[in-house]
């Protein structure tokens, strides 16, 4: 099955990379062109903000995001006046982002863009959900695990990784991280009973005991102190909201909390080192995610900014073999 071909079984897909550099906008100008020339209707938005003409940590020229006519995109006030050919608004947010409010527009022609998206899981579930009424078949969000974001890929139906010489020089340490990465984003959902009762709550760390019953012990695991770790002890069920940390792993680990199952939101929010997963599985950890999203795909790119170049068919298929799900190199593709 090609790239197209598996993305075309989706209605929302979130194309992430695992760094900079990883051949994320690539891979999305290749899906956009595609859908582009066949006058597909399609949707692209933004985690974070993508299309700049120049990387900001190397100063390198980047890919910028192209859109064709007939394509709807959401954008901030800021990036929408920008674009490069004319658009018709289809909608004006009332909330706004740091870049100002979100504009909904249908492109008239075909242009570069940068694009700016919603702030927040929420907001961008919610615009994601309401593409179709504007006779979209396909939604598609640009996303990153390098950024530190409130808002989440996991919002999409699947996802697209990004990866590549950029995140290591190393082929077996490149397939290494590869490996972990897509571990955690299959990560188990939690039950639905337990679902429904954790969507309800506020940000923070929490507790559920035997009876079902949830209590707050913190506004994050960063902000856990040695009283509130004692209390996790007593406890078989801790879901935190926003990020899980290495250190906050290792501390599981460290008070021999065996048998404890951490539910996160998504796997977007575990900044987690192999070691310290492996661990933690071994103490009788179990690792579970509200939202769970299928991964469609690997894109990998064997070019580095730093002059690292890896060879593109051998990266490729060990990566194939490796993690046993359909792996591209769009350059390859485009030969």
């Amino acid at each position: 099955m090609s790239l197209i071909e598996n993305i075309e079984n989706h209605a929302s897909v979130s194309v992430v990379g695992m760094a900079k550099n990883t051949g994320k906008t690539t891979c999305l100008n290749f899906i956009i062109r595609h859908f582009g020339e066949k006058q597909k209707p399609i949707a692209v938005t933004s985690i974070g903000v993508d299309g700049e003409e120049r990387d900001a940590l190397y100063d390198t020229p980047k890919p910028r995001i192209t859109l064709y006519k007939g394509t709807i995109f959401i954008t901030s006030e800021q990036h929408y006046a920008d674009k490069e050919f004319p658009a018709e608004t289809l909608a004006v947010s009332k909330r706004s982002t740091p870049l100002g409010r979100l504009i909904t527009a249908r492109a008239l022609d075909s242009g570069k863009v940068i694009l700016s998206g919603p702030s927040d899981s929420a907001w961008m579930r919610k615009m994601v959900a309401e593409m179709p009424s504007l006779g979209v078949s396909l939604t598609l969000v640009d996303g990153a695990l390098s950024r530190m974001s409130s808002a989440s890929p996991a919002v999409t139906e699947a996802v697209i990784l990004c990866t590549g010489a950029a995140c290591s020089a190393q082929l077996p340490e490149l397939i290494r991280r590869t490996k972990f990465c897509c571990r955690l984003i299959n990560s188990e959902q939690a039950p639905e009973s337990l679902r429904e009762k954790l969507f309800s709550l506020d940000n923070g760390v929490w507790l559920l005991d035997e009876s079902g019953t949830e209590s707050k012990i913190a506004s994050s695991v960063f902000a856990l102190n040695d009283e509130a770790v004692k209390i996790l002890k007593k406890n078989e069920v801790v879901y935190v909201s926003g990020a899980v940390t290495d250190s906050f792993l290792k501390a599981l680990c460290i008070n021999k909390m065996e048998g404890i199952t951490l539910i996160v939101h998504d796997f977007s929010k575990l900044f987690i080192q192999p070691i310290t997963y492996d661990r933690f599985i071994r103490c009788g950890g179990k690792l579970q995610v509200l939202h769970k999203t299928k991964l469609i795909a690997v894109c990998t790119n064997p070019v580095s900014p730093e002059g690292v170049r890896l060879n593109a068919v051998m990266l490729r298929e060990e990566m194939r073999q490796a993690l046993q799900i359909p792996v591209y190199d769009i350059m390859l593709i485009e030969k």
